[in-house]
């Protein structure tokens, strides 16, 4: 179908109508979209005494669901790198002669990767993700094998997009590292306990039907309930469902890196003399391992000055908890955790809390953590002139990232200060313009390099604290400084095709991906 375009706020170029998607509405700014509708509601079910919900495998729990060609179903990734559930489900669902499903999943990491040839044997004609690496990645990007875009959705959007009904999910499949026969279950008990639950905590209340799948079955009732029985369908024992080593990899643990290190203290700095690091504030740090550093050099200051925050969030670590322990921070609001320290501290620590993905970041609901933050810290593959931030795809436009939680809670905290390298491989961060826009720059306050401070020019009044504090440097002077220190790389060229669709927080398109030609 011909489709006219428009230009989006942050000058993309979206087509009014995409194929394999519809009919799109683009970005037009941070809470500027229209709020409306009413929450979408399943069907409902009832449950008669003595009925039995434990079923002797996979395929029957699959039968029973009533899955059918053309529908949609849903995954979490609290396992990240160690999830075996996927691949078990799609392995089975594929035995059983399925085609043309959708997989809504909170990412879908390099343990997928198997989903390959199901895309390319039918099974799967349809992906909506947060992130996409690895093989799956590169044979969409650079082949088309999926033949309509995948959907990207911060975890926020995607929260929004199922209570909204845009998406419809006829089957969750939640991981339960405990649970009993009736389905009551939770991630933080178990041989393959990941802690906090958060992503599928929606999925199993506007979902069609769920199953959950457990290498843990404990006698009913279970004592800590995350999901309850009134969520659950069918309940299937098996071996594993995944290997909980795995969960902290690289993005997840504290940089050792010395030059990361020296960004994060600069970093730690900055945000001191703001002023913003006084009694009750409240912190985020993203995944990367320089974002997770900068809470290491809080620590001395919060010490020195008897300062205690109110609340650290998002995927919780050693390091966080490490600073509630220690009195530094009252509370941990917990969405993915993210280490087996902080495992423990959620079973044992009241004030170690569950949320759910709505909860921590969806926009169209009376309050998300997102929008109670001081302090938001992130880490930027690629950022530009204009501060947008690209974390999905490569300077060679090939698909290799992640949204997360990132627009999120750039927009919803007070100061938004990303901590990177002014380059990678010898290949230059900060460009004029980002290959694809994530996070839209009137959201991003503060750049810290190792070569450079940058302040938005729209924060006039950090600039007017910071500018006798801190040395400071404007975006286009740090680019310019740098350029010629880093490798000159060729822009990739594409086709006309889009294999991606980045959608905002609201469910705005605020960027399309389009197939690299090779």
């Amino acid at each position: 179908m011909e489709s006219k375009a428009s230009i989006n706020k942050v000058g993309r170029e979206i087509p009014n109508y995409i194929e394999g998607y519809g009919k799109t509405t683009p970005y037009k700014g941070v809470f500027e979209g229209e709020i409306k509708g009413r929450k979408y509601a399943p069907l409902k079910t009832g449950s008669r005494p003595g009925d039995n919900k434990l079923l002797s495998s996979l395929k029957e729990a699959i039968e029973k669901s009533e899955l059918k060609d053309g529908m949609t179903i849903s995954f979490h990734h609290h396992l990240r790198n160690g999830d075996y559930v996927l691949n078990m489900v799609m392995n089975v669902i594929a035995e059983m002669g399925l085609k043309d499903l959708t997989i809504c999943a909170s990412s879908i990491t390099k343990a997928h990767e198997s989903l390959v040839d199901h895309i390319k044997n039918g099974v799967v004609t349809g992906l909506e993700t947060s992130g996409l690496r690895g093989k799956i990645a590169k044979e969409i990007a650079e082949n088309n094998i999926l033949r309509k875009p995948v959907i990207f959705r911060s975890h926020g959007g995607r929260a929004r997009a199922i209570e909204a009904g845009e998406v419809v999910i006829d089957v969750a499949f939640v991981a339960a590292p405990a649970c009993d026969p009736m389905g009551n279950l939770n991630g933080m008990e178990g041989k393959s306990a990941f802690g906090a639950i958060g992503y599928p905590l929606v999925d199993v209340k506007y979902a069609e039907k769920v199953i959950a799948i457990t290498d843990n079955l404990v006698p009913f009732p279970l004592n800590n309930i995350s999901i309850s029985m009134s969520d659950v369908d069918y309940v299937v024992e098996v071996d594993e469902i995944g290997d909980p080593s795995k969960i902290a990899t690289g993005a997840t643990r504290v940089t050792k890196n010395p030059l990361e290190l020296l960004i994060a203290e600069k970093a730690a700095n900055v945000l001191i003399q703001s002023g913003i690091v006084k009694e009750g504030f409240s912190f985020q740090a993203g995944s990367g391992g320089a974002s997770l550093a900068v809470c290491k050099f809080l620590r001395n200051h919060m010490e020195n000055n008897n300062i205690t925050g109110s609340f650290a969030a998002g995927g919780s670590t050693a390091y966080l908890v490490d600073l509630m322990k220690d009195g530094l921070f009252k509370a941990i609001l917990d969405i993915q955790t993210l280490d087996s320290a902080a495992v423990g501290s959620l079973i044992e620590n009241p004030n170690h809390i569950e949320m759910s993905a709505s909860t921590y970041a969806n926009p169209h609901n009376k309050a998300c953590s997102a929008h109670q933050l001081d302090i938001m810290v992130l880490s930027a593959p690629e950022i530009d002139t204009d501060f947008n931030i690209n974390s999905l795809t490569g300077s060679n436009g090939m698909i290799m990232g992640a949204l997360g939680g990132a627009p999120d809670t750039a927009a919803g905290a007070k100061l938004t200060i990303v901590v990177a390298p002014t380059m990678r491989k010898r290949i230059p961060i900060v460009v004029d313009k980002v290959t694809n826009v994530v996070t839209p720059g009137e959201t991003i306050d503060i750049l810290v390099t190792e070569r450079g401070i940058c302040i938005n020019p729209k924060r006039t009044d950090l600039i007017k604290i910071l500018k006798d504090k801190i040395n400071l440097i404007s975006i286009e002077e740090l680019k310019d400084k740098i350029e010629h220190l880093t490798a000159k790389g060729n822009k990739p060229e594409y086709l006309d095709t889009i294999v991606g669709i980045v959608e905002y927080r609201d469910g705005t398109i605020i960027d399309v991906i389009k197939q690299v030609k090779m």
